[in-house]
Order: C-alpha cells, then structure tokens, then sequence
C-alpha cells in the first residue's frame, strides 16, 4: 500500500521500534527524531513505541521524548494512556519447556519479565568478558564501532534467572556459541515457539529471541487497534529488525530503516534514511504527519 498523506480528518497511529530506529545499539538518537515524535503528537497522531525490550528496559533518553503507549517485550506487554491493556506472559509449562531447553544446549540466556530483565550465570560472565575485551581495546587506541556500544549492556548487573517468576516470563533472549543454537532450539521447541534472529550484536555463533508462537508485535497491535477502534489501514509500523515483520504485515504502511536487514526492507512501503540520519524525521515527513 502506498503511504498517504496525513490530513486533518486522517489520525495515524504509528508504531516505532527501538533499537536500530530510534536508538543506535548504545544511546545515540538523531537529532532529529524526539523533535519529530513530539511534533507528531501534537499534530494529533499517537505515537506508540514497540519494542521487544522489557517494559523496564526502556533507554532513559528514549522514554522521555514521550510516547502515548508502548507495546514491549515483543507483544507480551502492552501499555496505553498510562494503563496495562494487554498482559501476556508465557505459560508456566512452556517457559518451563523453554529453559529446559536452553539449559539442555548449554545457550546463555536472559529471561524478561515487565519488571525486568534476568541473566543466566553463563550471559552475565559472557557480558562481563565483553566489557573487559571492548575497555581493553579502547585503552589500546582501537576505535570501538556503533555496534560496541553494547558495552553499556555489559557493563549492568543483572539479578540471577533464579530470581525470576517463571510464571510471569514473557521472552527469552539467548547467545549460542555456534551457528547451529538457533536451528537447535527451533528443532527442540518445535511449532509452540517464535525465534527470530536478535538484533543485538552480540559476539557468538548465534543469538535471538523466543517467545510464544502468537505473541508478537503483530498480534499485540491488532490487540490494541481493537481496543482503540482505529483501523489498520491508519496504522504505521517502522523498524529494523527480525521481530518487526509481524507488525509489518498487520499495519497500513510498513516503513524500513535504511540500516534495516534487507529481507525486511523488501517487506516495506518504503526505506527512509539511517537511524543516525535522522530516519524517524524523514519518514514522518514522507508521510506528511509532521
């Protein structure tokens, strides 16, 4: 569907993923983008993050350009208006399946809740090793990519997966130490489950993302368009990443980052520019809400 310009009589929901679109994997944002975001709002669109971050891991610096609702932990979680709308964890027996499952391959894992997020002892060492190797580099005189920025993840404690409610677990976000983790997992948690590559670049021979087969971005929005009684033609999805091509299919127009993997920009209406060139700004423009 071509993207239309927005009138006075035509009020646009968009749903914006986080990393790779608003933030640069670390806490870089384009200049541009909170200015644009707000300007949206106040032309009287409504403006909903979708994330497949936990609802408490929501970067400061993207949390305050304000937001009228947030659909996190790729689906589990939805908020709206300041309100819980959709609350989805897994059940009890399929996040027990699902660890057993990590365990049993030996895969580094954090498991997420919408009150936090939680490390296997394998991630947290994991983390702790990448934090050293990057303030190794730096101290030599390497210049650390965009990418390296993670070292702010590494550099977090993170309480123990022992410490978690395995009754209140939405996702699971895993790092294999070769290539064949996620077809493993895939082959182990059969049709039940949705894996998707991550997008963190994180070092190892593979990482990613799981959750339940119907809980994604997509399911969540055409949950809350419902509730809402907007129309998906009036909806727009703009993202990056794996765990973007549901809500791509569900909305109206379907916008791609230009650091967006290919697969997803042949999905898209449209690409706009890189998430540190001001992508977000120029697709609003493009679709005349700002």
């Amino acid at each position: 569907m071509a993207p239309q310009p927005s009138t006075s009589d035509r009020r646009r929901i968009v749903f914006i993923d986080v990393d790779g679109t608003i933030l640069e994997h670390g806490s870089r944002i384009a200049p541009g983008t909170p200015d644009a975001i707000r300007a949206a709002r106040a032309a009287g669109h409504l403006v909903y993050l979708a994330t497949g971050r936990s609802a408490s891991d929501i970067h400061p610096r993207v949390a305050e350009i304000g937001f009228d609702g947030a659909v996190t932990n790729s689906g589990a979680l939805v908020t709206s208006d300041g309100e819980v709308v959709i609350d989805r964890p897994l059940s009890r027996e399929h996040a027990d399946r699902m660890i057993a499952a990590l365990k049993a391959r030996g895969i580094r894992y954090f498991l997420q809740t919408r009150d936090g997020v939680y490390a296997s002892d394998e991630m947290a060492e994991l983390m702790r090793e990448y934090a050293a190797a990057i303030d190794a580099r730096e101290a030599a005189g390497e210049e650390v990519r965009p990418e390296d920025s993670l070292v702010g993840l590494a550099q977090r404690t993170f309480p123990s997966v022992d410490e978690a409610d395995l009754d209140r677990i939405d996702k699971a976000v895993f790092v294999s130490d070769h290539p064949e983790g996620m077809g493993e997992l895939i082959a182990d948690l059969g049709d039940q489950f949705l894996i998707v590559p991550g997008s963190m670049p994180l070092p190892g021979g593979s990482n990613g993302e799981i959750n339940e087969a119907d809980t994604t971005k997509g399911s969540a929005i055409e949950l809350l368009l419902e509730r809402l009684g907007i129309d998906a033609a009036d909806a727009v999805a703009i993202g990056d990443s794996w765990n973007d091509i549901e809500m791509f299919q569900v909305c109206g127009v379907a916008v791609a980052m230009g650091n967006a993997h290919p697969e997803l920009k042949d999905l898209a209406d449209f690409v706009t520019t890189d998430v540190l060139d001001d992508g977000i700004a120029n697709a609003f423009r493009r679709l005349g809400l700002i």
